[in-house]
């Protein structure tokens, strides 16, 4: 990982130039053709192959920002911690019979080995800012996925994903986090996870629990085994 050097520019919300401090440049040689670009916290995070010419990396830097740009004009303003509790209990009524009943759902800075995770203990949800720019359904399939640990804790037996499944477009949403999670691996070369919970975990979107009980999911927990 390689952040693109100098030139601060105080500019609120997105960076808007190639050269902002705020931009990170992620080359990797297994990456032929594609960019990417994600919002990571307060960053713009810019995936492309390895290789490429200083000039062409501005050029395809600048593309990619005027692309966020038009997308985030699209969404309109990004959602609050508040709307995203409220949009939660929406899904809990209409798709869990109101059973799940979360006492705070929010977002949290991209972790390295999860998009979601949930503490069933507390009631408390997180959802990783990598997902704030997936589909609106994508997004409510994942909360669903976290409402239900809270109904049926202890991983990922077959009456959880009985009540996940109440969500009609699940399998559109694992078809769509699935393909979003080879573009991010491949992005990334070979660093971190995105596996399975380990054992023991109750679930979540990611990797293991991190402390105080909170069970982390990545890509592999959000679909469906044949088991």
């Amino acid at each position: 990982m390689v952040a693109v050097p100098p030139a601060t520019d105080a500019h609120d919300g997105l960076p808007t130039r190639p050269d902002d401090p705020r931009i990170e440049v992620r080359r990797s040689a297994r990456r032929k053709r594609t960019v990417t670009a994600r919002v990571e916290g307060d960053k713009v995070v810019v995936l492309m192959p390895a290789g490429l010419r200083r000039a062409e990396e501005r050029r395809l830097v600048t593309d990619m920002l005027a692309k966020l740009a038009r997308s985030g004009k699209r969404r309109g303003s990004r959602s609050s911690d508040a709307e995203l509790m409220t949009r939660s209990r929406e899904l809990s009524r209409r798709w869990l019979d109101g059973s799940a009943a979360p006492t705070s759902v929010r977002w949290v800075p991209a972790m390295t080995t999860r998009w979601a995770s949930c503490s069933p203990g507390s009631g408390e949800i997180r959802i990783s800012e990598t997902l704030r720019d997936v589909p609106a359904y994508v997004l409510d399939y994942v909360v669903v996925h976290e409402l239900a640990h809270l109904v049926v804790p202890g991983g990922h037996p077959p009456e959880f994903w009985e009540l996940v499944r109440r969500y009609p477009r699940t399998e559109r949403a694992m078809g769509y986090l699935e393909a979003y999670s080879r573009v991010l691996r491949s992005g990334a070369g070979a660093t971190g996870g995105g596996g399975p919970d380990s054992p023991g975990t109750s679930g979540a979107l990611g990797g293991p629990d991190s402390p105080g009980g909170a069970d982390g999911e990545g890509m592999d927990d959000l679909i469906e085994s044949g088991d």
